[in-house]
Order: C-alpha cells, then structure tokens, then sequence
C-alpha cells in the first residue's frame, strides 16, 4: 500500500466526519439565532473558501485533522468567549439552553450520521442471521472449560435474549473480561453456564486489534444458500441505533476497564492508526469504508462529550455550572480550564501516537 493509499481515503473518511460534527453546531447555531463568522474544516492557513450571503466564510484549511465553527462572540477556534452578552447574534447573547444545544449539536450530529450508515446498509443489503446455534468448540478454550457441547442452542446471554449467532458474538465482545451467565437449551433441557471471555488478537496489519471472544465456532458450510435479510425502513434505524449504542457502550466499558487497570491501553490510537485503517480498509471496497465512517463518527461524537475544557463536553460541564448557580463561569477559569484542556489533549494525542508507532512497529 503507498503512501497516496493511506491518506486519500484517510482525509475522505475524516472530512466527512468533521464535516457533519461542525455542521451540527452551524446549523443549531443559526436556527438559535446565533451568527457564525467561519466554518472550518482544518486549521491554519486558508487554502481555498468562500462568504455566504450571512457573512460566514466557509474555509478549507491546510491542517486537516479536525475543525470548528467560529461564531460570533468566539476569541479563537477552542471557542473561549469573553463578555460580549449584549451583542446582537453572539453565543454569549444566546440562552443558556440555545448554548447548550448548540455545542451538544456537534457530537450529535455524528451519532446521526452513523445511524443513518448503519440504518440504510440494514435496508439495501440486509445481514444473514445465522441462528444462536454451536457448531463447534475450540479445544482448550474458555467455551470448552465452561461445558459448551456440539447442539447446544443458545437463548440467553448474561439475563438477555439472543436471536443471532450475530447477538451471542457482540454480547461476549462488549462484556470484556467479565464472568458471563449463557442459558442454553440441549435436547429438552435448559443449563445455565459461567463462561469467562478471553482476549485474543486478531486481524493483519493496521487492523490488528485485540477482541474477546469465548471459542464457540460457526460452520461456514450452513451459509450457502441463506440470502441476506433486508430490514424495513423502521427496523433498519432501530438496527443503525442498536449498533452505534454498542460502539458507544463498547467503548466505554473498555475505557473503564483501563482506568481500573483490568485492560491495558494499547488499543488507544491516533491519525496514524486511523489513516493506516483507512487505506486498508479502502483496499476492500466502498462499502467496509463507509462503515469505517460510520465507526469513527461514533467515536468522535463520543470523545467529544467528555468533560475536559475545549472539548464539547467541556463547554457543557460549564453549562452545567451556570444552571446550578445563576451566573455563567468567570473568564479567568474559562481561560486556566482551556490550558488544561489543551494540555490534556496534547498528552493524549503523543499517547495515543507512541501507541500507533508500537502497533506499527516503528518501535
């Protein structure tokens, strides 16, 4: 793979992604009445853009990991906001729910977008639902200690229905290395198993990564022939906000798992990691890349609610503040908040990439 192969489809899937994050803050801005000054995708020098009939310079940037809206009233793009409460069309004009939807609006708009991914792949092509069924089990594995037989049928998963081998599959990924409860039925009876997942790495290149899994096999044989079922408009969204909730909780409970010390944190990784996925996952089709998007929107949309200064969830955070005490958070801590912010984002950012330089091998 060249180097044109990693980044192409590596900016197609960021811009896209930072596309629809900034215009879910534009668009709650301007139907709240707040004026916008630029919409950015990228930072530093403009390369190319154009104002529209409301004044709004739309720009396209040559550092292109990331964007913001400057609305009027915004010092710079980390969106630090000195008094300017009594001009007309400034966030600081704005209501304290306008401000607060308006900044919620970014990361919302990026679980939309992987709703509606996941929603129309459910509905134009459809999934084989292979049913909940163990075809076979992995000598020496968490499955085979547990008491798994060849037959068994699986209903239930730690108190949870299971429709799908699909269903049985993501329940034992999101659990981690939690001790999981799987109700089977074999013959006419139905046994209840403690079954622990293991980790275990999987993939090639950039898409290595570690999952887990307890060792039940499907055989691939009972695939031929079963057609692909499509959803209707109705079950595809539920099944698009099915899978972008797992993402969400998924990672959360593997983040959760790290602050503990139950998970190691090599799985945190940056643009390197990401561009590289990208011209991997490129290289099989369109249609795993759009997916891929779908992935990263989740994950940004998430990244940024957390709490941390100059982070949506940061500005929401002080939001939280000013409703709980009748006045908005000073400047001064808005400004120390932001040069927190910014070093705890720095520190991530060379984290994550030392990360990928490992992943790479580079190390």
């Amino acid at each position: 793979m060249d180097l044109l192969g990693i980044i192409v489809p590596f900016l197609v899937v960021l811009t896209i992604v930072v596309f629809v994050h900034e215009l879910g803050h534009y668009l709650v801005g301007r139907w709240c009445g707040i004026g916008a000054e630029a919409f950015s995708i990228g930072f530093g020098p403009e390369l190319f853009g154009f104002n529209d009939r409301n004044g709004t310079r739309w720009r396209v940037a040559a550092l292109p990991l990331g964007g913001y809206v400057k609305f009027i009233g915004d010092r710079d793009p980390a969106s630090v906001r000195p008094g300017m409460e009594d001009v007309a069309g400034s966030f600081q004009s704005a209501s304290l729910a306008a401000r607060a939807a308006t900044v919620a609006a970014g990361p919302f708009a990026n679980f939309i977008l992987s709703i509606l991914i996941f929603a129309v792949m459910a509905f134009a092509y459809g999934e084989v639902n292979l049913p909940p069924r163990v075809d076979g089990v992995q000598e020496n594995s968490p499955a085979e200690r547990a008491g798994f037989l060849v037959g068994d049928i699986i209903t239930h998963v730690d108190g949870g229905d299971v429709e799908t081998f699909a269903d049985v599959s993501q329940r034992i990924m999101g659990a981690g290395a939690d001790p999981l409860e799987m109700i089977v039925q074999r013959g006419n009876n139905s046994l209840s198993l403690l079954v622990t997942p293991e980790a275990v790495e999987v993939g090639e290149g950039a898409t290595r990564g570690r999952i887990y899994r307890i060792g039940l096999q499907h055989n691939p044989d009972i695939t031929d022939g079963i057609e692909p079922v499509r959803a209707n408009p109705l079950e595809a969204l539920g099944k698009g906000v099915e899978r972008t909730w797992f993402i969400i909780t998924t990672t959360l409970d593997y983040l959760g798992r790290v602050i503990t010390g139950q998970e190691s944190a090599d799985q945190i990784g940056g643009p390197i990691r990401i561009a590289t996925i990208s011209g991997e996952v490129a290289e099989s089709g369109i249609l795993p890349l759009i997916n891929l998007v779908a992935l990263l929107s989740t994950s940004i949309g998430l990244i940024n609610l957390f709490p941390l200064p100059i982070l949506d969830g940061g500005h929401l955070m002080y939001y939280g503040v000013e409703a709980a005490t009748g006045r908005p958070v000073s400047e001064r801590i808005q400004e120390i908040g932001a040069r927190i912010g910014i070093a705890l984002v720095l520190f991530l950012m060379v984290f994550a990439t030392f990360n990928d330089l490992q992943f790479l091998s580079i190390f």
